[in-house]
């Protein structure tokens, strides 16, 4: 699973290729590496990751996570797109309606075409993703700028598919 990290500012993309207890990932595109971890206690991790051991301590925020480790202090977001919403992927807001795909799936049918007056609610494009369809909405009345997405194409979460205005 990839996902993009957010560590004191610095954008940085991890592969999760392999989940505790023996995780394996790749950071950056960097050549892949493997670490024990174990849960030592609440919010207390052991983690064996190159023949060192570290004790690692993470608080959850709003903002996101604090994870101490070896005296350094990391400030932690996570941009995990299995986790959102439907107001991330357009369906609300002021100005420019951006919408973009809510997960990983392939734009089955186009319901508007850049031009079109839209209402609220108004369905623009379809995209199907573990055989269930997602019907993407304009939030409120407007004109579709944009269409980036075409029938039958592949799109990742997060990706933006088409601008109402």
């Amino acid at each position: 699973m990839k996902l993009t990290l957010q560590v004191n500012g610095r954008d940085t993309s991890i592969d999760l290729q392999a989940s505790a207890p023996a995780a394996r990932f790749q950071i950056d595109g960097s050549p892949p590496r493997e670490a024990l971890i174990e849960i030592a206690g609440p919010g207390v991790y052991s983690v064996l990751l190159d023949g060192r051991s570290y004790d690692a301590f993470v608080e959850e925020t709003p903002a996101g996570l604090i994870v101490s480790l070896d005296g350094f202090r990391f400030e932690i977001q996570v941009k995990d797109p299995r986790r959102w919403t439907r107001a991330a992927a357009g369906r609300a807001g002021e100005g420019v309606q951006t919408l973009t795909s809510p997960m990983p799936g392939k734009v089955v049918r186009l319901l508007a075409s850049p031009g079109d007056t839209v209402e609220a609610g108004q369905g623009i494009l379809v995209v199907e993703a573990m055989k269930m369809q997602n019907e993407l909405k304009a939030a409120r009345a407007g004109t579709v700028l944009t269409i980036a997405a075409r029938e039958g194409a592949t799109v990742a979460a997060g990706e933006p598919l088409a601008t109402v205005g």
